[in-house]
């Protein structure tokens, strides 16, 4: 009997897996206006609030297709609302658009070669990250459940989201300011889907995590204060530059000593030192940014913690003083583990069971994380390394994507948002 009631079941799942999935000739007949979308946003990038012309050509799209639209959300963002033909629940689905301040190397017809200047210095603008992909693909998904609303039973929000990469200075912006001014209400999101494309990652492969799978971020920034005096005679200043070295050495004793390694990885990063005028001058100040990443609330709690007790306190051991500062980048982008156990057979059934992967942290980070703080969410990765070829490297100028890992995209998308939605 019990035998029975299994095979049933599955019979019964099937079946309403059977009815909720949209016929494959829908996803090949977008393809290719997918990757046209992608090619376009490629070609003109912009950068995190500044996504003007890319938040019209969304908007257009969705308006095109009967979708309620919001825009100036967050700045630039656009949000589409997608009621089905029946009622239940709220799904988001969310893209990053913003693009990066990085000249393009690759050789490409739809090569960037566009240029601004970002922070005082002239530099070229790409999506040397993937979010042109991501942005085509939601728009893809846009149109497919757009036709099918007879298949959801529910609400569809599509949230194309500014400034990922972080705001300019002194702006706010992102998921953190999209939340501020309620994109996850009218209706209440119940959960939120999102995704990255990979360039490590073989096309036709999903990588995901449940729990931590990308890091909190935190930007310091230290300022140390000495006493100038000549390089000659150096007993009678105090050196900024030697108390610097110390408190970075003092940091790394944090991870090495202090923090709980068998439970979650840590980093603490110095990625930028400056003091100093000339080669016989003791300087009087030297200020140090960095950055701190963590998988796990309470290491992160410890880990800034023993940096605010290091840090004065190495300046004041050499006679010098020194301050520290935090700014929240990133929360951990956890991912919900009842949502995660519910949605990987969705995943396994799209692109096959042996292509989907169980994967490490890293210790990258993402503000979609700022969403999973309020609703449960899933964040996977989607493969976009050509088979047979070398991976490249993420924020460089030789980014590449092949395209064809897209259509997967678009499929995994639509097909975790119908199985949600339609899941009793």
């Amino acid at each position: 009997m019990r035998f029975n009631l299994l095979l049933f079941s599955t019979i019964i799942c099937g079946m309403a897996y059977s009815q909720n999935s949209v016929p494959e000739r829908k996803f090949n007949d977008i393809e290719a206006q997918v990757i046209e979308w992608r090619r376009d946003f490629h070609q003109n990038p912009e950068l995190s609030n500044r996504e003007y012309e890319t938040a019209k050509k969304i908007a257009a799209h969705l308006e095109s297709l009967g979708i309620e639209t919001q825009t100036g959300v967050a700045k630039t963002g656009v949000v589409g609302i997608l009621k089905g033909d029946n009622p239940g629940r709220t799904v988001a689905l969310r893209a990053d658009i913003d693009a990066l301040p990085v000249t393009e190397r690759n050789e490409l017809t739809f090569k960037s070669e566009v240029e601004t200047e970002f922070l005082g210095s002239k530099t070229g603008v790409m999506h040397a990250c993937g979010h042109d992909t991501h942005t085509a693909i939601l728009m893809g998904v846009a149109e497919i459940l757009s036709e099918n609303k007879d298949k959801i039973n529910g609400t569809v929000k599509f949230i194309f989201q500014p400034a990922e990469e972080g705001p300019p200075p002194g702006e706010e912006g992102g998921a953190k300011l999209m939340i501020k001014e309620g994109v996850l209400e009218n209706p209440d999101v119940d959960a939120i889907f999102g995704l990255h494309i990979n360039a490590a990652t073989p096309v036709g492969t999903i990588k995901y995590k449940p729990e931590g799978t990308m890091a909190a971020v935190e930007r310091f920034v230290i300022n140390v204060k000495g006493k100038q005096a000549h390089g000659s005679a150096p007993w009678s200043g105090v050196d900024p530059i030697l108390i610097s070295a110390k408190i970075i050495d003092g940091l790394q004793t944090i991870i090495s000593r202090n923090a709980e390694l068998t439970e979650s990885a840590s980093v603490i990063t110095v990625g930028k030192i400056t003091s100093g005028v000339r080669f016989n001058i003791i300087p009087e100040s030297a200020e140090m940014i960095g950055t701190v990443r963590t998988l796990d609330p309470e290491n992160k709690k410890l880990i800034l913690q023993r940096m605010n007790d290091l840090v004065p306190t190495i300046a004041k051991a050499y006679g010098g003083e020194a301050t520290i500062e935090f700014q929240n980048n990133t929360a951990i982008t956890f991912n919900d583990p009842e949502l995660t156990q519910k949605m990987v057979p969705t995943l396994e059934r799209v692109a096959g069971p042996q292509n989907v992967v169980l994967t490490k942290a890293t210790t990258g980070g993402e503000d979609f994380s700022y969403f999973q703080e309020k609703v449960p969410g899933f964040y996977f990765f989607l493969g976009g390394q050509p088979l047979n070829a070398e991976p490249t490297r993420h924020h460089t100028p030789d980014f590449y994507i092949d395209e064809s890992g897209l259509l997967l995209g678009v499929k995994t998308m639509t097909q975790l948002t119908l199985d949600y939605l339609n899941q009793t």
